[in-house]
C-alpha cells in the first residue's frame, strides 16, 4: 500500500503518507456531545468516520510534497488505503458512499473541506458559515441553507486558518477578525471568539472566473444600453467616478466592468485591503494592505499605499474601497492630474455617498472647514454610480448622478439616469425601468473635447 508515496522511514521526503492499520486509529472526536446534533445520528456517524480517517492520514502526512503529487495518483492511493481500513475495521460502504468519502477526504487534505463543493458550484455567489453547524449560500439573490456542516468548532477553525494563512494573514484571540482572499480573488472575512459569541463565522464572496462585462449587466437588466454608453464615455474621457452601494450590491463587479474600458496603454495602480479586482489590462500594479505582525507593528494601510502610488507614475489610481483618511489622499490625487481614477464607498444613495466622503476626510484629525472639503469633492469627483440590492435579491444600478459644482456651500448634483420602480410581480420580482431623467450632462463639452460624441437623444425622457 502506498508504494510510491508512503513514508515508512524518517527522512524519505519524496513520499506522502502511510495510513496506519485499523487498530492504530483510536482518535476519538473532541466534544462529541457538543458538536453533533442528536437528531441526526447518520450525519454524526458519517462525520465521525471521516474524522478518524482524516486524522489517520494526517498522522503520517508529508505536507511538503502532497500538493506536488498528481491528483489522480493521490486519489488512487487514498482509495486503496481507505478500502483496506474499512475492511479491517469491519465497516461497509456502498460504492456511492465510498466515492463520496474519498472526495471529502481529498477536500480535507488539499482544499477547504466541506466548502469545496460550494466553491466549485458556479450558481453560488456567497457562502456564509454561521458557526460549525449552519452553512448558508446565496443563489440568484436568494439565501438558502446548504446541506453541509463542519464536524465541530475545531474543524471550522482549522479551515479558516488554512484560508487566511495562504495569503499571509492570521486570526487568533489577539486579532479575532481578518479580511483575506482566495487564489481566484474571492473575498473572505472571518471572525472568531471572543468577538463571535456563537462560534467562528466565515463569509466568502465568490468571484466568477470570467469577469462580468458591461454587456452582462445590460443583459441582466442592471442598467440600460444608453447608461452603459455614458459610463464608457466617462472612463474614456478620464473622468473620476465613485461607485456607491450597500453590502453585496455589486460595487466591485461594476468597478471591474468599468475598468475594462481603460486604454490598455495606460499604467494602472490598484490599492485594496484584500486584492480582488480582476483588471484585464497588462500594465497593472496591484498593491495590498498589510495587517500588523504578532508584535503589533509593521502594518501598512491604504493611506500609505495611496501616497506611495502617487510616486509610481500612475495614469490612473483605483482604490477598491475608501474607508477612512485615505479618502483625503484620493481626492488630492484626483485634483492633481490623476484623472480617470475610480473607487467605491458604502452608502445608500448618491447624496449619502458624498456625506460619507466628507466624514472620512475628517478622520485625518485635521479640522478642515466643511466648505473646503466639499469644494475638494466637487472639483475632484465627477460622477456617482449608485447600486442597490433590491428586495427580490437582484442587484441594479439605481442612479447615475453628475456632480456639477458648488452652489454657495452646498455641493450640487443632478441625476442623469434613474431606476423607476413600478411595483412587484406575483413572483416577488421588483418591476421597474432604468431611464433617462431628461437632463443633459454638464460634461458633454468635455466628452466632445475627448473625441466622444454621444447621441443627445439618449438623454431624453422615455414616453409612457
Amino acid at each position: 500500500m502506498f508504494n510510491n508515496f508512503s513514508k515508512s522511514k524518517a527522512g524519505e521526503s519524496d513520499r506522502v503518507v502511510v495510513l496506519p492499520s485499523a487498530n492504530r486509529v483510536a482518535v476519538e472526536p473532541d466534544n462529541v456531545i457538543e458538536a453533533f446534533q442528536p437528531e441526526d445520528p447518520e450525519l454524526t456517524a458519517w462525520l465521525d468516520l471521516k474524522t478518524r480517517l482524516h486524522e489517520a492520514l494526517l498522522e503520517r502526512l508529508n505536507l511538503s510534497v502532497i500538493e506536488k503529487v498528481e491528483s489522480e495518483d493521490l486519489r488512487r492511493e487514498v482509495a486503496v488505503a481507505v478500502g483496506e481500513w474499512l475492511k479491517e475495521s469491519g465497516e461497509a460502504l456502498n460504492g456511492t458512499d465510498f466515492n463520496r468519502l474519498i472526495d471529502e477526504l481529498l477536500h480535507e487534505l488539499l482544499g477547504f473541506g466541506p466548502l469545496e463543493p460550494l466553491l466549485a458550484d458556479p450558481t453560488v455567489n456567497d457562502i456564509l458559515v454561521n458557526g460549525h453547524r449552519k452553512v448558508f449560500v446565496e443563489r440568484f439573490g436568494v439565501l438558502e441553507q446548504a446541506p453541509i456542516r463542519f464536524r465541530d468548532e475545531k474543524h471550522l477553525l482549522r479551515i479558516i486558518d488554512k484560508i487566511v494563512s495562504r495569503v499571509g494573514r492570521r486570526v487568533d484571540e489577539s486579532q479575532p477578525w481578518v479580511d483575506a482572499r482566495l487564489e481566484d480573488g474571492s473575498r473572505v472575512n472571518a471572525i472568531i471568539r471572543p468577538c463571535a459569541i456563537d462560534g467562528p463565522s466565515l463569509s466568502i464572496r465568490k468571484f466568477s472566473a470570467k469577469p462580468l462585462t458591461m454587456q452582462n449587466l445590460i443583459d441582466t437588466g442592471s442598467l440600460s444600453q444608453a447608461a452603459s454608453e455614458l459610463l464608457q464615455a466617462l472612463v474614456a474621457a478620464r473622468m473620476n467616478i465613485l461607485i456607491s452601494g450597500g453590502t453585496g450590491s455589486g460595487k466591485t463587479t461594476m468597478l471591474n466592468a468599468l475598468s475594462s474600458y481603460i486604454d490598455p496603454r495606460e499604467r494602472i495602480v490598484t490599492i485594496e485591503d484584500a486584492a480582488e479586482l480582476q483588471l484585464q489590462q497588462s500594465h497593472v500594479v496591484r498593491l495590498e494592505t498589510r495587517p500588523p505582525s504578532l508584535q503589533g507593528n509593521g502594518s501598512v494601510g491604504q493611506r500609505e499605499l495611496v501616497r506611495n502610488a502617487l510616486r509610481m507614475r500612475p495614469d490612473r489610481i483605483i482604490v477598491g474601497e475608501v474607508r477612512g483618511a485615505e479618502t483625503f489622499d484620493m481626492l488630492q490625487a484626483m485634483n492633481t492630474g490623476h484623472d480617470g481614477s475610480m473607487t467605491t464607498v458604502h452608502a445608500n444613495s448618491a447624496r449619502d455617498a458624498i456625506s460619507r466622503l466628507e466624514q472620512m476626510v475628517t478622520m485625518m484629525g485635521i479640522e478642515f472647514p466643511l466648505s473646503t472639503i466639499r469644494a475638494q469633492i466637487a472639483s475632484g469627483l465627477h460622477f456617482v454610480v449608485q447600486l442597490t440590492r433590491l428586495s427580490d435579491g437582484k442587484r441594479r444600478v439605481v442612479s447615475v448622478s453628475e456632480i456639477t459644482g458648488m452652489e454657495g456651500e452646498v455641493l450640487s448634483m443632478q441625476d442623469i439616469f434613474v431606476f423607476r420602480r413600478e411595483g412587484r410581480a406575483e413572483t416577488g420580482e421588483v418591476l421597474g425601468r432604468f431611464m433617462p431623467t431628461g437632463v443633459r450632462p454638464k460634461c458633454m463639452d468635455r466628452l466632445l473635447a475627448a473625441g466622444i460624441d454621444l447621441d443627445p437623444r439618449a438623454f431624453r425622457p422615455s414616453e409612457g
